[in-house]
């Protein structure tokens, strides 16, 4: 039980002196999460309700666990090879410990990042401090404390739900954005507001249906009747009427009764135009493209690449940059980094264009020497043909050291 109260401290930006007044409040905060400005409660788990959020974060982990975060060695002449002698390699490649792929473990990290502002891995060591594996733990179980000379101290709780100080070779942080001091902030806490009103628009939603698409109404009688009565005919008006499943039974009403509809039309509460509204606020701050969330208002045929383009650019860069900076600061030793060891994603397979523009560049980069016709074919996930390791040159751009080609001597 130590270890389930650790956890439930350690959620210590819902659980403070100055929001926590009440035992119900407590439990809320606990396995709700703090309430936003209407007053629906928002957590990691529940804005993952909202559809929107939802999507943006799947958008986010899918896109960086596809990508592949490559080990490399800096060569003598500044270029680079991939490292994949190197147990790291393996590791950041391929099957990150005995049970996650890597694709599973960037996208599980990519999710924590997303919500929870920080990404937590318990770092398997051989005996010559390389990494072996990368097991991913629960944000909501990490602890950190500021040591004396300011450096971070983490302690987790293990399996057997004990909490545990781990060495500082022993843990990979990866801070969400805008850190604070030695950790991230959450995107969700930083939203909330904004999150939880979408989330009672798509509550408001459900019961418009729920409660047979008409939220109220009033059962006109001609007489007075007492009390117990006019429960009962709740109740059984309720029973026959109520709910989307007998939205469209034919209303019976006997001895003179009328039903008085007090419905409010979805449009004059501008119920959709918020739920639009959120839509494209939320993925504002995830700073996702719409179209990449279901919503095509926008975008059109001769749009969409671009935007595409920019979501790489603007979006998903500084979230590979920053898990390929913390994954060169925690998984590689002083001496590895002294020797030229660095990891690096490869977002090539996003940027590329349409079939098109990808051979005219292709033709331009072979005709000027850039690539060679086979480096092209691998780009193209084509195996290599005799001969095609030969860059070309154009004999009217020969460097002047090398004469004039034979041929343009003429």
């Amino acid at each position: 039980m130590a270890g389930l109260f650790d956890l439930i401290l350690s959620t210590k930006d819902a659980i403070t002196k100055d929001n926590i007044t009440t035992s119900k409040e407590l439990y809320q905060a606990m396995f709700s999460g703090p309430e936003s400005d209407t007053g629906v409660a928002v957590s990691p788990e529940s804005a993952m309700r909202y559809t929107t959020a939802l999507s943006c974060v799947r958008v986010l982990s899918e896109s960086v666990a596809q990508l592949p975060l490559m080990l490399y060695k800096t060569r003598s002449d500044g270029g680079k090879d991939r490292a994949d002698g190197h147990p790291l390699y393996q590791v950041l490649h391929d099957k990150a410990n005995g049970w996650n792929t890597a694709y599973e473990y960037k996208e599980g990290q990519m999710v924590n990042l997303a919500t929870r502002g920080n990404a937590y891995a318990y770092i398997n060591r051989d005996n010559k401090d390389r990494v072996r594996g990368l097991v991913p733990l629960n944000p909501d179980a990490v602890e950190i404390k500021q040591d004396v000379d300011w450096s971070p101290v983490y302690s987790a709780i293990m399996p057997d739900n004990s909490r545990r100080m781990l060495k500082s070779n022993e843990i990979h942080h990866i801070r969400g954005p805008m850190p604070i001091g030695y950790k991230g902030q959450s995107i969700i806490s930083l939203a909330r507001n904004a999150i939880g009103l979408g989330l009672a628009a798509e509550k408001f939603g459900s019961h418009l249906y729920k409660n047979g698409v008409k939220p109220s109404g009033v059962l006109k009688h001609p007489s007075a009747i007492g009390p117990e009565a006019t429960q009962a005919l709740r109740e059984q008006f309720e029973e026959k009427y109520g709910g989307l499943a007998n939205s469209s039974r034919p209303l019976v009403l006997e001895e003179g009764m009328e039903w008085v509809a007090l419905s409010i039309n979805p449009d004059d509460a501008q119920f959709l135009d918020t739920r639009k509204f959120q839509r494209s606020e939320i993925a504002g701050v995830f700073r996702v493209p719409l179209h990449m969330i279901g919503d095509l208002d926008r975008s059109t045929n001769n749009n969409i690449e671009h935007q595409s383009l920019e979501y790489v650019m603007h979006c998903l860069m500084p979230w590979l940059v920053r898990i390929a900076s913390a994954a060169n600061r925690d998984l590689l030793t002083a001496r590895e980094r002294a020797e030229g060891y660095f990891c690096e994603f490869l977002p090539d397979a996003l940027l590329r264009g349409d079939f098109k523009s990808r051979m005219e560049g292709y033709a331009q980069q072979i005709q000027n020497g850039i690539r060679s016709p086979n480096e092209v074919r691998s780009l193209e996930n084509m195996n290599p043909r005799e001969g095609g390791d030969e860059y070309w040159r154009p004999t009217n751009m020969f460097p002047p050291t090398e004469g004039t080609p034979a041929a343009a001597q003429g």
